[in-house]
């Protein structure tokens, strides 16, 4: 899916961050005090690599403690729009992001918002919104004209190879199935990093 994005972070050739790029990438996100994080995968499982984020949310379930919430949703944009008012403190989505790299290159990207005013316009007729599509920037505008706070948002997304000419193509293929472990690494990165300065007594990263 496309994203627009207001900065890019370089990653190194095995798909991990690097400790610079992660910083920068951190840098002014991470909240002073981070209780609740949702991990939403998202993308089209009938579509090859763009379930992507399904795959990786599927497999990182079970990997953190409670207050990280990680959530398959698939294509259903309305119901993370309607998670984002549930009072996380932070999001990572996971997503195929074609941005003109090889197979397999993994990202990591600050999704760039419209301005509120914007954002309520946008919302006018719900965006085009359905119960069963799933654009990221759609739903975060729609979700914060529906009154959902601005949180700390950081997009983990994955070059998928072409499509071919099937309707339907179920599985990933293989330099997007072999980024997976890449990005599980890499959401561990993340998660620790955002849970870093929290009251351990309290946070979920212990």
């Amino acid at each position: 899916m496309s994203v627009s994005c207001a900065e890019r972070f370089d990653l190194s050739e095995q798909g991990r961050a690097t400790s610079s790029a992660l910083e920068e990438a951190l840098a002014g996100t991470a909240p002073d005090e981070l209780h609740r994080l949702l991990v939403a995968g998202i993308g089209n499982i009938f579509l090859g690599d763009d379930g992507f984020g399904c795959v990786v949310a599927q497999r990182a379930r079970g990997r953190y403690p409670p207050g990280v919430e990680v959530v398959d949703f698939g294509i259903r944009g309305l119901e993370l729009a309607y998670a984002l008012l549930d009072g996380y403190d932070a999001l990572v989505l996971i997503d195929a992001v074609p941005r003109g790299g090889s197979p397999g290159t993994l990202y990591l990207l600050k999704p760039l918002l419209p301005e509120m005013d914007q954002a309520a316009d946008l919302a006018a007729g719900r965006l085009g919104l359905e119960a069963h599509s799933l654009d990221p920037l759609r739903v975060l505008t729609f979700a914060r004209a529906l009154g959902a706070p601005v949180i700390p948002t950081l997009l983990i997304g994955c070059e998928p190879g072409p499509l071919t000419e099937e309707a339907l193509q179920m599985g990933l293929s293989p330099p997007v199935e072999a980024a997976v472990e890449a990005a599980l690494q890499l959401l561990d990165a993340v998660v620790a990093r955002l849970y870093q300065g929290s009251d351990p007594a309290e946070s979920a990263w212990r």
